[in-house]
């Protein structure tokens, strides 16, 4: 099993800590509220209860497409696939937006000739994260991520 990234991890967890010890906090006012005999402050209480509910299915969807990704690039490492961009970059090692231009137009050819390579989508990712698109990236990893479940049976 290769090792995951130990800064992106750790501050995953720590984010993910935060964050339930925020949706604890807010479902103990929710309780409050509940419990408070008052029709206006049952109604806010349930309200208030839905938030950390949402949140609790959203923090899990993450952790499991987190689970995922990291799956993805330990094979795609091992295969020798994993993205990497040729060309020059900005003094924060970002790609120059020529190079970056680049980067997408090649990763888009090779989703063309590969729609169902887990791989190819998860460098398409990578190139519209390089280019600036973070909306799009999400949406090919994630697209990446449920070919590789479906690859791998899950």
């Amino acid at each position: 099993m290769r090792t995951i990234r130990q800064p992106a991890f750790l501050a995953a967890v720590s984010i993910t800590v935060l964050v339930a010890l925020y949706f604890a906090f807010v479902a103990q006012r929710a309780v409050m509220f509940l419990q408070s005999g008052d029709s206006v402050g049952r109604a806010i209480g349930a309200a208030l209860l839905v938030l950390p509910l949402i949140g609790a299915w959203y923090l899990i969807n993450e952790w499991r497409l987190g689970v995922v990704v990291q799956r993805m690039a330990n094979r795609l490492e091992v295969d020798g696939r994993l993205p990497a961009f040729d060309g020059a970059t900005r003094p924060s090692g970002r790609l120059v937006d020529e190079a970056a231009r680049d980067a997408y137009e090649t990763a888009a050819r090779e989703v063309d000739l590969y729609p169902e390579d887990f791989g190819a989508w998860y460098r398409l990712a990578f190139a519209y994260d390089a280019a600036g698109d973070r909306g799009m990236a999400r949406k090919s990893l994630r697209h990446a991520a449920d070919l590789f479940r479906r690859r791998a049976g899950e």
